[in-house]
């Protein structure tokens, strides 16, 4: 250094005797020539020790100081240098170096190394490669901002406001990898890890917000990681991709629970003894899990996921009508078949009940208002057509079992002596011992429903005899008459 200010100074009084003399000033740089390759091999060595700051730092704080110092006095003699040139018109070769300069963009180029090299998992390697690498990233990030506040700030002087300057930095490096991440073809999970990440993670007491950070910087200053425009695409993302995997999701969950049906067991019962299937835990589990996820975004996201639920659910139950219907249709084809055609049947009725049920516990879970959504009505709607569906397809099996018996009702046969009461009264008490398992308020419908059957064909039965007795008396008249 002391030799290129010797030279400077040399070149500078040249320039004053004679400054068209370019002979004398090219023999002065000429013997000075190593000069700026020892200068630029300095700056290689000041580089070298920046890109490393937060390790040196940490080892050796000293030797930033010196590299600071070395930066420093550079500046002030650039600052020297261009004021003689303003003065003379005189500036020696190299100058102004801007070395502050330099050394900046070297630090950015540093942090922004580090939010990169931090990145190495992928989802080839690891399903969890997301939430593994916003983690990576939060904790280095986290680690570093709290050494620049109590190691590396002591190593520059007040006026460069260290903290503030590597906090944007970081913040910066940070903003840039998360919208290299949100350009990816995101599933997802991977969706709502970023975006969770970034709107609560980021500015929490985990990251930015940490209590030893919060004191040296306003959080609230910091600019939205990512902007507006592409959380909402994110969010149009999602909602596409969870409405096509829900629907997915559904469909399967319904095939698995028809294969139930067919089974030659009974289904199982609640701890009352109601027949239940497994379709509306799995249904609502599904849900939940969902809606607990995106609850982890913001409240107005997680209600309108619920409402998405919602409204799938009713396009569900559509269809879980349609399957209740061809079931009964194959049964009434060979009613040997399925074994337990009753039993599941008053299970899919049970179903009903569970459903309106988690529904109301979701809603209270997950919205704020009591108010009712626009797909409530069509859900009860829909679940109370299933429900008396199934009830009217268990009359007709009671009915089709007691067509024969119902037939002899007021005949010369029942007359004379025949089972046929007994046999209808042992068959409807058979029955409703599995009807018994039916939930309220289906079960009382059903049975006000058979009672009002049974009358109905009661009252067929004395018509149809009394429209035989009227026959009989009308020919035995005409027979009369013709005799």
């Amino acid at each position: 250094m002391d030799l290129e200010c010797s030279r400077d100074d040399l070149m500078y009084e040249q320039y004053r005797k004679d400054s068209k003399n370019t002979h004398d000033m090219n023999l002065i740089r000429n013997y000075f020539g190593a000069v700026q390759g020892l200068s630029d091999d300095l700056a290689k060595q000041l580089w070298m020790v920046l890109q490393r700051a937060m390790g040196t730092v940490r080892r050796d704080p000293t030797m930033l100081v010196s590299v600071v110092r070395i930066i420093e006095r550079e500046e002030k003699i650039d600052r020297r240098m261009l004021d003689r040139k303003k003065q003379m018109g005189f500036i020696p070769p190299s100058r102004p170096k801007r070395w502050t300069e330099k050394m900046f963009e070297v630090l950015e180029g540093t942090v922004t190394t580090r939010i990169e090299g931090s990145q190495s998992v992928t989802r080839e390697a690891d399903k969890m490669w997301m939430v593994r690498l916003l983690e990576i990233t939060r904790k280095y990030v986290l680690d570093d901002l709290i050494v620049v506040k109590n190691l590396m700030v002591q190593c520059f002087p007040p006026h460069y406001n260290t903290f503030d300057r590597f906090f944007k930095l970081y913040h910066k490096a940070v903003s840039m990898r998360v919208q290299e991440l949100a350009a990816e073809d995101l599933e997802a999970n991977e969706i709502v890890s970023l975006l969770t990440w970034v709107l609560n993670t980021y500015k929490s007491v985990e990251m930015m917000g940490h209590p030893e950070l919060v004191t040296e910087y306003d959080i609230h200053l910091m600019d939205p990681l990512l902007p507006q425009k592409v959380v909402d695409e994110l969010l149009s993302k999602y909602v596409q991709t969870f409405t096509s995997n829900i629907t997915g999701w559904l469909r399967k969950a319904l095939e698995t629970d028809k294969k139930d049906w067919f089974k030659e067991t009974e289904p199982e019962a609640d701890q009352d003894g109601y027949y239940q299937t497994t379709l509306p835990a799995i249904v609502f589990q599904m849900f939940e899990q969902n809606l607990q996820v995106a609850a982890q975004i913001d409240e107005t996201f997680k209600e309108e996921v619920l409402k998405l639920c919602l409204k799938q659910m009713n396009s569900f139950l559509i269809r879980y009508r349609e399957e209740a219907i061809a079931y009964k249709e194959d049964h009434l084809r060979d009613r040997q078949l399925p074994q337990c055609y009753v039993q599941y049947m008053i299970a899919i009725i049970n179903n009903c009940h569970t459903f309106k049920e988690s529904i109301n516990s979701l809603k209270k879970k997950f919205l704020k208002s009591t108010e009712a959504t626009q797909n409530d009505a069509a859900i009860e709607r829909t679940l109370n057509d299933v429900a008396k569906d199934g009830c009217q397809f268990l009359l007709d099996e009671v009915f089709l079992d007691l067509e024969h018996h119902l037939s002899e009702l007021l005949t010369r046969k029942w007359l004379t002596g025949t089972h046929a009461v007994d046999t209808i009264c042992v068959t409807v008490e058979d029955y409703f011992n599995d009807f018994a398992k039916i939930k309220r308020p289906f079960n009382t419908e059903m049975t006000s429903e058979a009672h009002r059957r049974v009358v109905v064909e009661y009252i067929k039965a004395v018509i149809t005899e009394s429209s035989r007795m009227l026959s009989y008396a009308v020919a035995f008249r005409i027979s009369f008459y013709w005799n």
